[in-house]
């Protein structure tokens, strides 16, 4: 039979060779029980591409490329990123390599010609010396990356927070212990601009990385002054996107971020992402905020929060939620119960335009009505007298008054 057959042969039965390999570096290799689930899959699914991409050359009486060679290398960079040691490293892909060869003598043997298996053979010898020195050589740059260009490697990490990379949980703590630091645990991710590069709607301003990331030290140090010159054990990660900085805070009062964000002559959005692989959607909605917002969304101060990012997002028809949790952004703890006395006023001083008008509407004296209106503005920290909150009050009022919005048993 031919190495067509040979190849379909072993890849119809590539499930069951994944899974023994997983089970088997597992087993041998104490590195790797600490793996979560996903970073498992991982594995798996790395070793099945070497072995199709080994599988394919043989077939073709070729040898492993170039690409392949630059993306082994990439994954021994991400190995030292992860912390992950590099003889467990190497030691995974001899028992994935001793694993895959016993199952495809076990499969078809019978169909292999002497020439085929030597062709076979030989391959796959020199195919494991190319992984092998590819992978150190990946491993090794990132390793000496990560202890000479510190700062340059923790803005690496808060890039592949933000995009997604090695976002899960168990990644993202192999790499933070890599790097000797702790993620900020409750977290605040701040996406800031200066205040004059707004510029005209429909026009990014030019791309200026090195002020934004100035932008984002200066930041950090008046937001964590504890952590000195940004101590990265106890403090933010910071990076630049662009002209905005984008820091990732341990979690600090919205005054205080206010605050620093006046003394710098800037404007930011801030969220509160709850793990790290929610940094992605946190960083859109805030960089979609601070691109949409109009101006008398900054009359409250120079500092938008999460209710501010889904009420643009929801006008730029990209609800990031159901209509039920889009309600309770928007109005918060307005929603719990007992404050439904507060929300009738709301809604009253929102039809009316007038404490007066709408006290007399329902029934109340106008200082009552103003007592609610106040007990709005400790609730959701918005005031229905300017035009940017009420509009997001408004907002919120009527998604949380429609069928759609009402929680079940409403």
């Amino acid at each position: 039979m031919g190495r067509n057959s040979v190849r379909r042969a072993v890849l119809d039965a590539e499930d069951t060779i994944g899974d023994l390999v997983v089970e088997r570096i597992v087993a041998e290799i104490p590195a790797y029980r600490a793996l979560d689930v996903r970073q498992l899959a991982e594995v798996r699914a790395i070793a099945l591409w070497i072995l199709r991409r080994i599988l394919d050359s043989w077939v073709e009486g070729a040898e492993l490329g170039v690409e392949d060679l630059a993306r082994v290398r990439g994954i021994g960079a991400a190995r030292a990123a992860d912390g992950r040691p590099l003889p467990s490293v190497l030691r995974a892909y001899r028992v994935a390599a001793n694993t895959a060869i016993d199952q495809i003598v076990q499969l078809v043997e019978p169909m292999l010609t002497v020439p085929d298996t030597i062709a076979f053979t030989r391959l796959w010898l020199t195919s494991f010396d190319q992984l092998t020195e590819a992978i150190y050589e990946g491993y090794s740059a990132s390793a000496e990356r990560l202890t000479t260009d510190r700062d340059r490697a923790l803005r690496d990490f808060l890039d592949d927070l933000l995009v997604g990379r090695q976002a899960h949980p168990g990644a993202a703590a192999d790499r933070s212990r890599a790097l000797g630091i702790t993620l900020p645990s409750p977290p605040l991710l701040l996406v800031a601009e200066p205040a004059d590069r707004r510029g005209s709607r429909g026009t990014a301003p030019a791309p200026a990385v090195a002020p934004a990331l100035r932008l984002g030290q200066d930041l950090a140090g008046a937001l964590c002054p504890d952590g000195g010159t940004i101590d990265p054990d106890a403090g933010p990660l910071v990076t630049a996107r662009g002209h905005r900085a984008v820091l990732l805070l341990p979690s600090r009062d919205e005054d205080a971020v206010r605050a620093a964000l006046a003394e710098h002559g800037c404007r930011g959005c801030a969220i509160r992402p709850p793990r790290p692989d929610t940094l992605v959607d946190a960083h859109r909605l805030a960089s979609l905020a601070l691109d949409l917002a109009p101006e008398d969304a900054y009359e409250g101060g120079p500092l938008l929060g999460e209710s501010d990012g889904h009420a643009l997002a929801l006008l730029a028809g990209r609800p990031p939620a159901g209509p039920e949790a889009m309600a309770r952004q928007l109005l918060g703890a307005l929603l719990d119960p007992g404050q439904e006395h507060v929300r009738q006023g709301l809604d009253a001083f929102l039809a009316a335009g007038s404490a007066t008008t709408a006290a007399a509407r329902v029934g109340l004296h106008p200082q009552s009505l103003r007592y609610r209106l106040r007990r709005v503005r400790e609730l959701t920290g918005r005031d229905p007298r300017r035009s940017w909150d009420r509009f997001v009050l408004d907002l919120g009022s009527r998604i949380a008054a429609s069928p759609l919005g009402a929680a079940p048993g409403d």
